[in-house]
């Protein structure tokens, strides 16, 4: 096709037009937004619907040899991360995988799920006492909180052995019983006792004490998600029996200092986080009979004692399990 007479032919000494020029300039600078776009350079013989964009890593220059440097996917991805759309089909297929996992593992049927619903209102009916326990505290009703607490004990122990008669355990309730017991016990029972010692111990010492009890909670908790699982000893006290002296020491209001209590507060939270074997409770059931009956005498002369001794004896059973492991070890 001829060329039009209008227009100017352009030799190689003509001067290139101003527009041609910063079209140029603006064409070399338009890379990084390519990358950053994810936009192949160049043709796509090898297309495929749904395979990964392949961004450009080789370095670019400008005509005066300035280089724009070398940028890889992570880089571009961490300016603008990549959509949905153009993820791998790999990691699209993972994330539909992890979705996919029923909350209750096994056969689903109406009468597991029922049990599955009882077993964690149980774990949410201790979260509910628990935060009622905090509401009662704040308004000075710290023996009714304290009580609340006693029952947040009864649920807990509750759920875990109706999960295991009924066969509806599964890892989202022991996540579920996990945060549950923060709530109870590692911010309800610092908060009850912290009321509790309100006017007979300087502040600031109580919310310390208190402080520690809720730090060494959540540290015992995370502990126990992850660790294995011995069945005959605790590793540290559980979060459940300390938040149940706690809750007995408010309830019958044990006649000791405030300091001597406060510190009974921060070694009970250091216990949490220790190393010693503590026995579990089936183990203590087992116990002869005739080693209960001297708490159930003590109990009917003077409570308060006989819990404050009974109380000592299990924290000091802990260092001295430990010492006997070493010895015979």
């Amino acid at each position: 096709m001829p060329r039009a007479p209008w227009r100017r032919r352009r030799t190689t000494d003509s001067p290139r037009p101003a527009g041609r020029r910063w079209a140029g300039r603006l064409r070399r600078s338009s890379t990084f937004a390519r990358q950053v776009l994810l936009v192949r350079v160049g043709r796509r013989d090898d297309a495929v619907p749904g395979a990964d964009l392949v961004v450009p890593d080789h370095r670019y220059a400008d005509r005066q040899g300035r280089r724009y440097g070398r940028f890889d996917r992570a880089e571009v991805e961490a300016i603008m991360p990549v959509s949905p759309a153009l993820a791998p089909t790999s990691a699209v297929d993972d994330d539909a995988t992890a979705m996919s996992i029923p909350l209750l593992p096994g056969e689903r049927t109406a009468a597991r799920r029922m049990k599955f619903a009882l077993v964690n209102g149980c774990t949410l009916s201790s979260l509910m006492l628990g935060m009622l326990a905090i509401f009662l505290a704040m308004q000075g009703e710290v023996r009714v909180a304290a009580l609340c607490l006693i029952a947040c004990v009864v649920f807990d122990g509750l759920d875990g052995a109706l999960a295991r008669k009924l066969g509806v355990a599964s890892p989202f309730g022991a996540q579920m019983d996990s945060l549950a017991d923060m709530c109870s016990f590692g911010l309800a029972a610092p908060v009850v006792v912290y009321a509790s010692l309100a006017g007979s111990v300087p502040p600031a010492a109580a919310a310390v004490a208190c402080a520690l009890v809720a730090a060494c909670a959540a540290i015992r908790l995370a502990r126990f998600n992850v660790s294995p699982k011995d069945g005959r000893f605790f590793c540290g006290v559980p979060t459940t029996m300390a938040a149940a002296v706690l809750a007995l020491t408010v309830a019958i209001k044990l006649p000791v200092p405030g300091l001597v209590l406060i510190g009974g507060v921060a070694l009970l939270a250091f216990a949490m986080v220790s190393s010693f074997p503590y026995a579990k409770l089936a183990r203590l059931v087992k116990l002869p009979p005739w080693l209960w009956l001297a708490p159930v005498v003590g109990a009917l002369v003077d409570i308060r004692l006989t819990f404050a001794l009974v109380v000592v004896g299990y924290l000091v059973s802990g260092p001295l399990l430990w010492l006997h492991q070493r010895h015979t070890a």
